[in-house]
Order: C-alpha cells, then sequence, then structure tokens
C-alpha cells in the first residue's frame, strides 16, 4: 500500500480548482498539501471547466513535493464519478470525499477509483482516499469510516455543515465542535489514521486562530485545514517541536535504550518520572522534527 499515508499533513490549503491563479503557484507558501476543490468553491454550470482546469493543472505544474488532495462532489450529486475519473487520470496523490456518513461511501468511492486506476494506467493503489465529515451521523459512524479502507489515510472535520446538522452555529469558542473534535480524534487514533481539524474563516482574527490551532494541537490532532496563506506559518510553528520538545525526547529514547538493557523499568529525565510508555511518544516527536525538516540530532 501507498508509503504516504503517514505523511507530514500540518497544513491542507483549500482552492477553487477552476482558477488558475489560484493553482498555478500555491507550492510557494509552502503548504504540506493543498486542496483542489470541484465541490463547494465551483458553481453548478461551472463542474466540466473546473475539471478540464483541474486536470491540466495535475499534468502540467510541478507542485514541488506538495500533495495534491481533489475534493469531489457528493455521492448525492451526478458529478463525482467524472470528478474521480479526472482527478485519477491527472494523476492526483488522494481524494477527497465529502459529507461521508458512513463505510459504504468510503467502498463506494474506492470502487471508482480503483477502476479510474485500471483504465488511466495508474498503479493500483497509488491514490489516497481521506473522508470529510460533515454532519451528526457521521460523527457517529466516524470509527467504521476509519476502518474502511486501506486506502483511507486520514478524516476530516467540516464544521461548517456539521454545525448546521447540530442545529447550532460555529460560535468561535469551540463548545459546539468539542464532542465531534473528541470523538474523531479517538477515533483516528483508534484506527491508526490521521484527523484534520475544520478551516477557520475569520481571517482577521489571527489571535482567535493561533488559539484554536493550540487547543487542537493539544487534543492529538495531525493538523488543520486553511483557507488562506497567512495561516500557513502559525500552523507549521505550533505543529513542529521546539528545540526543548526534540532534546527531551532524545534524552528519553537514550535513557530508556540504555536502562531497558540493564532490566531498570523507571527512572528519571530532567527530573520527571519516565518508563517505557513514554518511548513511543518520544519516537513520535523525534520522527516529527524529521519530517519537519528541523531534525539535526543522529537518532
Amino acid at each position: 500500500m501507498n508509503s504516504n499515508k503517514k505523511r507530514l499533513r500540518r497544513t491542507m490549503m483549500f482552492l477553487n480548482a477552476q482558477k488558475p491563479g489560484l493553482i498555478k503557484d500555491p507550492y510557494i507558501y509552502k503548504p504540506d498539501s493543498i486542496m483542489l476543490d470541484l465541490e463547494d468553491a465551483v458553481a453548478e454550470n461551472q463542474k466540466d471547466a473546473a475539471r478540464f482546469s483541474l486536470y491540466h493543472a495535475l499534468q502540467e505544474i510541478d507542485y514541488r513535493g506538495c500533495e495534491r488532495v481533489v475534493r469531489i462532489n457528493g455521492l448525492d450529486t451526478s458529478y463525482w464519478k467524472e470528478d474521480i475519473r479526472c482527478a485519477v487520470a491527472g494523476g492526483c496523490d488522494a481524494i477527497r470525499l465529502p459529507k461521508t456518513e458512513n463505510a459504504a461511501d468510503i467502498v463506494a468511492v474506492e470502487q471508482e477509483v480503483k477502476a479510474a486506476e485500471a483504465d488511466f494506467n495508474v498503479p493500483e493503489g497509488k491514490t489516497l482516499l481521506m473522508a470529510a465529515i460533515e454532519s451528526a451521523r457521521g460523527v457517529m459512524n466516524v470509527l467504521e469510516i476509519c476502518e474502511s479502507s486501506e486506502r483511507l489515510f486520514g478524516i476530516a472535520l467540516s464544521g461548517g455543515d456539521y454545525t448546521k446538522d447540530l442545529q447550532t452555529y460555529i460560535t468561535g469558542t469551540g463548545v459546539e465542535l468539542m464532542g465531534a473534535r473528541q470523538n474523531m480524534i479517538i477515533a483516528a487514533r483508534a484506527a491508526g489514521v490521521q484527523c484534520f481539524d475544520t478551516v477557520f474563516t475569520d481571517l482577521d482574527n489571527m489571535e482567535g486562530f493561533r488559539k484554536e490551532v493550540e487547543t487542537i494541537h493539544l487534543m492529538g490532532f495531525d493538523g488543520k485545514s486553511i483557507v488562506n496563506p497567512r495561516q500557513i506559518p502559525v500552523v507549521h510553528e505550533i505543529f513542529t517541536p521546539t528545540q526543548k520538545d526534540i532534546t527531551f525526547a532524545e534524552k528519553v529514547v537514550r535513557e530508556i535504550d540504555e536502562k531497558k538493557a540493564q532490566g531498570i523499568g523507571v527512572f528519571t529525565v530532567d527530573g520527571k518520572m519516565i518508563d517505557i510508555a513514554f518511548y513511543d511518544g518520544a519516537k513520535r516527536t523525534i520522527d516529527l522534527a524529521k519530517a519537519s525538516g528541523v531534525y539535526k540530532g543522529d537518532l
């Protein structure tokens, strides 16, 4: 299966697939992933034009290592199958399904992706999947969605549609999203896939944005969907380990490796009690630092 399932995805920037000015060079802002949108950003009578633009962008633009995800139209439309064929033929890295409510939705998309890979001579398994959770039913079924396909690398909350379904609205406090966020991150970790937070659309409130990113980072999310390049540095700063984090992680890994060989199970590092349970977290910190390009050690 595709080795990119676990790649670094701190930021995923939404772009209207129909607009050449937006999709020609978004890599200059250095998002980890871009989301080329065929769904909400594109008017009903412009879907064909958007696919044409998308295909040529995927074929002709060097995105310089930036992951290219295509958000297709929902399964309740007549567009989604052609969206998949266009995206796969163009060579996208992944497809995002909106309004995912159960495992059957992902299975249906996977079947179409597999057929398109065969039709367009794309290696089977190259095209990954992700699921957008946008409803109360989707949140309730999130574990089965996470376990629906080997191609599925992650799930993402779509807060606007979810809060409408919940009969409330985005307040800026996070209260209305708390249950969905908690349920999603627990399910994602149980299934071994990544989890991404919803967009923050108040572009003038950078302080509120930073607080929200700090909150979802503490909750365990892997990254955040974004709508503006200004948001990228904040997310990357918060989701990249600090030098202090890295140094402590190195000490933990070295100490555990050494003490384990001596038969010692519990010890202290910088005054903190440590045991083998800390090992995986420390290794994750080092791996994240490496992926983020800030690791200078030798582990």
